[in-house]
């Protein structure tokens, strides 16, 4: 089977993955520079999933979501919430547990891409020209009131992460 889409997005994750080590290198003084390059590649990243490609895949099962989506949009939303306050040790501790299992998910045999990738196998070069024309996610900045990270506990919770297990 081809695999040109599950390269393209397994690449990215190694990409977003090498720019967080980077960013936090020195723990005690992340490098907001490089977090900010992360913040808006990986919310990005989330938007070429969900806009393009999971859409094609269901679209081509018939307008059924695949098995995996629920869940994944549930992680998407943890994920993205996540990145609302500024990061604190806390916040990219349980930022990369998310990620980790996540990204399995999306790219272990038998998930998530090679899923889509086998309903959407007629349509890959278009896909991929749509996936390299999106544009970055704009965003707004880090909002660091306390009902932005109580916001990301429960959307954790939705996705079935609890943020005080994983940080304690």
């Amino acid at each position: 089977m081809n695999q040109e889409l599950h390269d393209f997005f397994t690449k990215d994750h190694r990409r977003l993955e090498s720019i967080l080590d980077s960013a936090i290198a020195d723990l005690s003084n992340i490098d907001m520079d490089l977090y900010s390059q992360f913040r808006v590649g990986l919310l990005t990243h989330i938007k070429m999933e969900e806009k393009i490609f999971f859409l094609a895949a269901q679209k081509a099962n018939n307008n059924v979501p695949l098995p995996f989506a629920p869940q994944l949009r549930l992680e998407h939303g943890a994920i993205t919430a996540l990145l609302v306050p500024s990061p604190t040790l806390e916040i990219v501790k349980v930022l990369m547990h998310v990620l980790d299992i996540h990204d399995e998910v999306e790219e272990k045999h038998g998930g998530m891409y090679e899923a889509c990738e086998k309903l959407t196998h007629h349509e890959t070069q278009a896909l991929l020209d749509q996936l390299r024309a999106v544009t970055p996610v704009p965003v707004h900045p880090h909002n660091d009131a306390p009902i932005a990270l109580e916001a990301a506990k429960r959307a954790l919770l939705r996705a079935g992460y609890d943020y005080d297990a994983l940080v304690s």
